[in-house]
């Protein structure tokens, strides 16, 4: 009996070493064929991230959420300045990931200057922010100058990155159509810049700004870190709020505390979030937080103006 029993116990650890060997066997090859799939993808937003991170060598970059690939024209600012942009922002994306893709563009070159696009509640104290991380994954291992921010996801990160699959298991669908004409197609843009073509047709949102007062202190060591680095590189940085259409109450805490690092560390920080040149005008708008291609225009050539009258 006791000889049965040692023998089964062995053909279950050799049937259990066997599972492990497949299911690593099946890690690496799928990892491998996921990630061939992700860095061939030529359209949608992980390719814009890619080049962001890996190609661009643009004179001016634009970093920023939403508000920055669709309100920063860089063509305008290419034939205003005589110096090549590219717009590296991406969609619903925090300072933790405009801070990892600085790093890794600073280290392959320095570009001249840096616009940060800053939205109210930046600093707000929720867990979003933590789980966009996501989208730098299929970057960690080859750019450890990035590590810092990955982790910041959770306690596990390192662990769970081991895995070759992990980094991509949750963009399947963006590969598939970053691979397909359709996304080709959908995010035709201009150097990173994505315009909106429609015209803001209310109502007028009312956004009580007074009861967003606890503040993310991760965040804000981020965004002191973004501005330490442009300091530490010699990249001029331009701090920039883009104008609401809203009806706001009280005052932004996150935009008030962005303002005042920014002093602290003599930056320049352009807040046009309640500039009524903008702001009276619902034309000039797509929606409350975008403006449309003609508010896009006069937005992007008085950003210039005024870095002119700042130089």
């Amino acid at each position: 009996m006791i000889k049965t029993g040692n023998h089964s116990f062995k053909n279950f650890l050799l049937k259990l070493a066997a599972c492990f060997a497949l299911l690593f066997i099946l890690d690496i090859g799928i990892g491998k064929l996921l990630k061939n799939f992700y860095f061939r993808q030529q359209s949608g937003y992980d390719f814009l991230t890619t080049y962001s991170i890996e190609k661009t060598k643009a004179d001016i970059l634009i970093f920023g959420s939403s508000r920055a690939v669709n309100i920063f024209n860089t063509i305008i600012f290419s034939e205003r300045t005589g110096l090549s942009c590219f717009n590296a922002g991406r969609y619903g994306e925090p300072i933790f990931y405009h801070y990892a893709v600085l790093k890794a563009v600073v280290k392959r070159y320095t570009p001249k200057i840096i616009l940060l696009s800053f939205d109210a509640g930046n600093f707000s104290n929720n867990t979003d922010a933590y789980d966009r991380i996501t989208v730098l994954l299929p970057y960690y291992k080859n750019h450890p100058e990035i590590h810092s921010v990955v982790t910041l996801k959770g306690p596990y990160e390192k662990l769970k990155l081991l895995s070759n699959i992990y980094p991509y298991n949750s963009l399947l669908l963006p590969i598939i159509s970053g691979n397909s004409n359709y996304s080709k197609k959908k995010y035709i843009t201009d150097n990173g810049f994505i315009p909106i073509e429609k015209t803001f047709e209310g109502p007028l949102q009312t956004f009580d700004y007074s009861k967003e007062k606890d503040l993310d202190s991760i965040k804000i060591n981020v965004y002191k870190s973004f501005i330490e680095e442009c300091i530490r590189q010699h990249i001029q940085l331009y701090i920039v709020c883009p104008p609401y259409m809203i009806n706001p109450i009280g005052t932004d805490h996150s935009i008030a505390e962005a303002k005042e690092i920014a002093q602290q560390y003599n930056i320049k920080f352009l807040d046009y979030s309640r500039d009524t040149f903008f702001t009276s005008k619902p034309q000039l708008f797509a929606d409350f937080r975008h403006l449309n291609v003609n508010g896009v225009e006069l937005f992007s050539n008085s950003v210039i103006k005024k870095l002119e009258s700042l130089r």
